[in-house]
């Protein structure tokens, strides 16, 4: 029988990169799958590139009210919860001084914020021992040592805080939350860099050679992870943070 077989997941984030390929992992593994994005064309053409049985809902999880029709949708449609991977996010950086007022509220809106209430509004809507995964790293890591990334580390480094007391306090409901921080995950968010293909090349092969396993992640290898959290193979785990970074740490 597939892990998934009978249960409803949900992917936030889920028209691309590490969100695209682990709502592909989930449907593989017979979830009932909702994916969540911001973009009705993209929406769609993800939906049809994993197949059958995928409910795509349009929501800006910055929103709130966006996140409660989110999930009445979902509700409606598929039934309760099981799975809930909290990965939208978005990425924008500058230095110290320059990091004005309204780049860190866009940051904090939803890497934050949207992620927060992404968790917070499911809890109702949660099947009891159901597994909720957040995303706390995009795939730049390590962002805290590189400069510019001040804003955009403090708004993801929140949720491991949330995802721990979440923990504790869904615990009661064998409701599980757990963390992964990827490393440098080869996705689409490179191609909106605005570089030449010669200089993104020169960029991705130095931030292999940081890596001690000497490549890029794939979204794929993420999302082997995330299922396996989802899972009842991870039915012991929980508030625990996973790095998925070739040995970067």
């Amino acid at each position: 029988m597939k892990r998934f077989e009978g249960k409803v997941a949900v992917v936030t984030g889920g028209t691309s990169g590490i969100g695209l390929a682990t709502a592909k992992r989930l449907h593989e593994e017979g979830a009932r799958l909702a994916i969540v994005g911001r973009n009705a064309q993209k929406l769609e053409e993800a939906a049809r590139t994993i197949g059958n049985r995928v409910l795509a809902v349009q929501a800006d999880v910055a929103k709130l009210s966006n996140i409660d029709q989110m999930y009445r949708t979902i509700t409606q449609e598929l039934g309760r919860i099981d799975v809930l991977f909290v990965n939208a996010g978005m990425g924008k950086f500058a230095a110290l001084i320059d990091t004005s007022e309204s780049l860190y509220d866009e940051l904090f809106a939803i890497n934050t914020k949207g992620a927060y209430f992404t968790l917070t509004k499911a809890i109702p809507s949660l099947n009891d021992g159901a597994s909720i995964i957040l995303i706390a790293l995009a795939p730049i890591n390590p962002p805290w040592r590189r400069p510019g990334t001040s804003a955009y580390s403090a708004a993801k480094a929140a949720l491991r805080a949330v995802a721990q007391t979440a923990a504790v306090e869904l615990a009661e409901r064998r409701i599980r939350v757990n963390v992964v921080s990827p490393g440098p995950i080869l996705t689409p968010i490179y191609q909106k860099a605005g570089l030449s293909p010669e200089r993104m090349q020169e960029r991705l092969d130095r931030m292999s050679a940081a890596v001690p396993l000497s490549r890029l992640g794939k979204p794929e290898e993420v999302a082997s992870v995330v299922a396996f959290l989802a899972s009842s193979d991870a039915s012991y785990i929980t508030g625990e943070e996973i790095h998925i970074d070739g040995g970067l740490g």
